[in-house]
């Protein structure tokens, strides 16, 4: 659990620092990185957390969580403007005024990716359903792709904002704080829940669905009128052979 929330938290942070390496307007290698952070997020979410979650469950129960989840990052996007998939806008009509609807809308999305980060508890519940936990790494592993991005995207937001370094770092710490308070919720709070309790397995529909609307947001968005780019699918095919070679390790 602790590696995870370090891991989580300074991906986050460090991420904040490319600003400083890559201008916000040349985003290439941006596009690079969600094309390969979607594929990688699509596939654990067909091989992992979907199987995870409707073993030993109500299938058509979780369906509504999936749906939930699916539909709430819609909602929370109207919010975030898409800066969970990339999205970058540039208000200079509102420079010095804090976005805090996006702030809020990111945090509420990076904690419940957290939440679903269940270390293994022997001896609790059924052994046939591992939910999260034998899969941990590799759903941590897809946060944290998925997090470089996003960090970046909203940093240079905030950065256009407050046109202020120190100022919108301090504000990036919000988004790096939330899955690492959503990890300590689950595995403290909900510790003593068996892991195809009802929560464990509304959270993991919940981020399911989520990660579904965002990965093929990011897979359509890669290739816009199905124009054909070879290094987007390269990255893109890159994230599905990843994730499918981690399901052998």
């Amino acid at each position: 659990m602790i590696i995870a929330i370090l891991v989580l938290f300074f991906t986050v942070v460090f991420s904040g620092f490319l600003v400083k390496v890559f201008p916000p307007t040349n985003i290439k290698w941006l596009k690079m990185a969600l094309s390969f952070s979607g594929a990688y997020l699509f596939t654990i979410t067909i091989i992992h957390l979907l199987p995870d979650v409707l073993v030993g469950n109500n299938g058509y129960g979780v369906g509504y969580w999936v749906l939930a989840g699916f539909f709430l990052q819609l909602i929370l996007e109207l919010f975030s403007h898409g800066v969970e998939h990339g999205h970058i806008h540039h208000h200079q009509d509102r420079v010095g005024s804090m976005p805090f609807l996006l702030l809020g809308s990111l945090f509420v999305h990076s904690f419940l990716e957290g939440s679903i980060l269940v270390e293994h508890r022997h001896g609790v519940a059924d052994h046939s359903h591992h939910h999260a936990g034998d899969n941990f790494y590799l759903v941590l592993l897809g946060i944290t792709l998925h997090h470089i991005p996003a960090a970046f995207a909203l940093m240079s937001v905030l950065l256009s904002r407050l046109e202020n370094f120190r100022k919108a770092f301090l504000w990036l710490l919000i988004f790096a704080l939330g899955s690492p308070l959503g990890i300590i919720f689950s595995n403290t709070v909900l510790a003593q829940e068996a892991p195809d309790g009802l929560v464990y397995t509304a959270l993991t529909g919940l981020v399911a669905g989520n990660f579904l609307h965002i990965s093929t947001t990011i897979l359509f968005e890669s290739s816009p009128d199905h124009h054909f780019n070879r290094t987007k699918l390269i990255a893109t095919l890159l994230g599905l052979v990843l994730a499918i070679i981690s399901d052998f390790i």
